[in-house]
Order: C-alpha cells, then sequence, then structure tokens
C-alpha cells in the first residue's frame, strides 16, 4: 500500500473540520460549565444538596488553580490558561493542524475559557483575580466544576493514547510528533 499525500485542497478541507470540531466541542465545554455555574450560584447559596453516597453539590469560590491547589498563584494561573489559549488558537487557525484529537483537544480549551470566564467577570482583585466557581464535592476529593472535569478527563485521555501510541511504535521507527 503506498501513501499519496493530500491535496492542498484536502488538507484545508480537514483543517477546517478540525478547527469546526475543536470549536463546536469547545464552546459546548463552555456553555455547560456556565451554565452550570449559573445553576450552582442560584441553588447552592444556602444550602448543599445531597446526592449518594459522598457526593453532594456544595458551592465554594476557588482562587487557586483546579482542585483549590495554588491558592496564591491567582494571575500565574490565569496567565497559563491565556497562554495556552493563545497557543492553541495560534497554531489551529495559522495554518499548523495540531496532532491532537480536535475533541478532547477542545474539551482542554473550553474548560480552560470557561475557567477563564470565571475569572475575568467575578469580583477580585487584580488582573483575572475572580473566583473560579466550584460545586462538585466528592468529600474526599477537592470540590471541582464541569470546566474541572473537562481539562481532567481529555488530559487523562490524551496521557493514556500518547503513553499506548509509544508502546505500539517498533523501536527502530522514529516517533513522527
Amino acid at each position: 500500500m503506498g501513501s499519496r499525500t493530500a491535496s492542498p485542497a484536502e488538507t484545508e478541507h480537514r483543517s477546517r473540520r478540525h478547527n469546526l470540531v475543536l470549536l463546536g466541542i469547545g464552546s459546548l465545554v463552555v456553555a455547560v460549565d456556565q451554565l452550570t455555574k449559573w445553576w450552582a450560584l442560584e441553588a447552592l447559596d444556602d444550602r448543599d444538596i445531597d446526592l449518594f453516597w459522598t457526593l453532594r453539590l456544595h458551592l465554594v469560590h476557588n482562587t487557586g488553580a483546579a482542585f483549590g491547589l495554588g491558592q496564591d498563584l491567582d494571575t500565574v494561573i490565569a496567565v497559563i490558561a491565556l497562554l495556552f489559549v493563545a497557543v492553541v488558537a495560534w497554531a489551529s487557525w495559522g495554518g499548523r493542524r495540531l496532532s491532537l484529537s480536535p475533541v478532547l483537544l477542545g474539551m482542554v480549551l473550553g474548560g480552560a475559557v470557561g475557567n477563564l470566564a470565571d475569572r475575568a467577570a467575578r469580583a477580585g482583585d487584580g488582573f483575572l483575580g475572580g473566583a473560579v466557581v466550584d460545586f462538585i464535592d466528592l468529600q474526599w476529593w477537592p470540590v471541582f466544576n464541569a470546566a474541572d472535569s473537562a481539562i481532567v478527563v481529555a488530559g487523562v485521555i490524551l496521557v493514556l493514547t500518547a503513553s499506548r501510541h509509544r508502546q505500539s511504535q517498533p523501536a527502530d521507527e522514529p516517533d513522527e510528533h
């Protein structure tokens, strides 16, 4: 089986499809994240909701990183998230097709944008100093939100698929990525 080089039109079509999937998934994550945070702010302001076992809905305003880590690093975390969003946009729309799944990349991008929106829109000190709304509480893990979930799930899948890809390559073939 010989491989042929894709025509410029095929490459452009793949790139456009990649970007549309990335934007669609990212937008969906932002929408779900912001809607669930809006609901949490309304419904959990003065109460918790116990669901089952240790899972409860409990409102927390997080000025740190994911899962409440890095409470004093809110500006650094926001700048890193902004840089990530900028790099993905530059790579995707600058004609460079990222070799990562657009679905997984869209999940990470949407999660980053969802939490950045909180930092920008919620009262806080300084540049992007607002608190992120977290409300999913397992009571044995730090409280988190839909954006955090999307980032972590996509990140784990990306790591697992990358490690499986490396394991499946013969030792004499160089890694193409």
